[in-house]
């Protein structure tokens, strides 16, 4: 259980430290919002190409790629603080989201792997320690920040911080992920099966609302509010705090709880608090929805990746995940964008409304997913 909780802590890290000191990456690259956000893109862009292979990797060679693939994220995480341009920060930022893709998958496919062989539910606890550490790592960086330390003695006190985590916890030689490698073709692997298509869609939705938060409390409550800086800035703080505990909560229901209805739960209660925090006339209404948004969609997508993993089974597990989360990351980018243009054609509160007819989809969607995956999981999980 060790592992996947260590690997999620340091990748929350990471990413935590990353939104506080983007700023000074921004500084230091001497770019401006418009470059910074197409230089953004390809972190997506190089996610979306790695995440798929790192599933066939981890099906053949097992759990040496963890270890291998978060030191490699760690390394090119310091890359943008060495940027000097935008061709140069887009390039870090490629390298940069091709290894993200890559350890968000093998870190995945860990614990689904250690929910089989323990029978425990760790996804959610796994997850909830990444929210933990983005928390911790963004007040940590901000502090820092605050005391004049530039970008890139931070990103790499953190990369140290994940080289040691990944030699110490995730060295090779672990128990490996997958099954028998020679159980595994080339055939198997091109084919996109209908119920990966499923958790995929029901994956990207869920990330869609939790992005979509994430991303926009905090204009939500300046905006929509005329809340002060400093009250509004506390909006994704809230939301992550929310989804740890949630995470958290998560994890223990499940040893009482099928999946499913977890699932068909958290949608329904990220709805409500959606709907809180969009239709909100004070900035306190809506941080009390947008925690019980954080609450509710912060089991959803952990989940939905615990049934995938549970579905494709010990041989084809990775393979299965890594085409989960490859389709449900298009949720997660698109997510911010979707909401931004809808703000645009009407406002950002009917854009946020939108969030909480997405996450009532979530819930309706669940027990479709687990309908169509039953035959098989029956048949698969020994």
């Amino acid at each position: 259980m060790l592992k996947p909780v260590a690997g999620f802590a340091a990748f929350g890290l990471f990413w935590g430290a990353w939104g506080a000191i983007l700023p000074a990456i921004r500084a230091g690259a001497g770019v401006n919002d418009g470059e910074l956000g197409v230089a953004l893109l390809m972190i997506g862009l190089g996610a979306l190409v790695s995440m798929r292979f790192t599933g066939y990797l981890i099906d053949r060679y097992g759990g040496v790629v963890l270890p291998v693939v978060t030191v490699l994220f760690a390394l090119c995480g310091v890359l943008p603080a060495l940027a000097g341009s935008v061709v140069t920060l887009s390039a870090a930022l490629l390298l940069l989201g091709a290894t993200s893709g890559a350890t968000d998958v093998a870190i995945n496919t860990t614990g689904s792997h250690t929910e089989h062989e323990t029978g425990r539910p760790v996804m959610n606890l796994a997850h909830g320690m990444f929210s933990v550490a983005v928390v911790v790592a963004s007040l940590g960086t901000a502090g820092l920040r605050a005391a004049g330390v530039r970008a890139l003695p931070v990103l790499a006190g953190v990369a140290t911080l994940i080289v040691i985590t990944a030699a110490a916890v995730l060295a090779p030689g672990a128990t490996k992920v997958t099954g028998t490698a020679r159980t595994h073709t080339g055939k198997s692997r091109a084919r996109l099966e209908p119920v990966l298509l499923v958790f995929g869609v029901l994956c990207a939705l869920a990330y869609l609302v939790e992005n979509a938060w994430q991303s926009w409390s905090a204009v939500h409550l300046d905006t929509s509010l005329n809340a002060s800086a400093g009250l509004a800035s506390t909006a994704p703080a809230v939301f992550a705090a929310a989804a740890a505990t949630g995470r958290f909560a998560g994890n223990a229901l499940l040893a009482r709880v099928r999946p499913v209805r977890l699932l068909v739960v958290g949608g329904a209660v990220a709805a409500v608090g959606s709907l809180v925090a969009a239709t909100a006339n004070n900035p306190w209404t809506a941080l009390i929805g947008i925690g019980v948004a954080g609450l509710g969609t912060s089991v959803c997508a952990p989940t939905v990746i615990g049934m995938a993993g549970a579905w494709a089974g010990p041989g084809r597990r990775a393979g299965a995940i890594s085409t989960v989360t490859t389709i449900a990351y298009v949720g997660f980018l698109i997510g911010p964008a979707a909401v931004g243009a809808v703000s645009s054609a009407w406002s950002l509160p009917v854009a946020l409304g939108a969030v909480a007819v997405i996450a009532v989809v979530v819930a309706g969607l669940a027990p479709v997913a687990d309908r169509v995956a039953s035959p098989r999981a029956s048949r698969q999980l020994d």
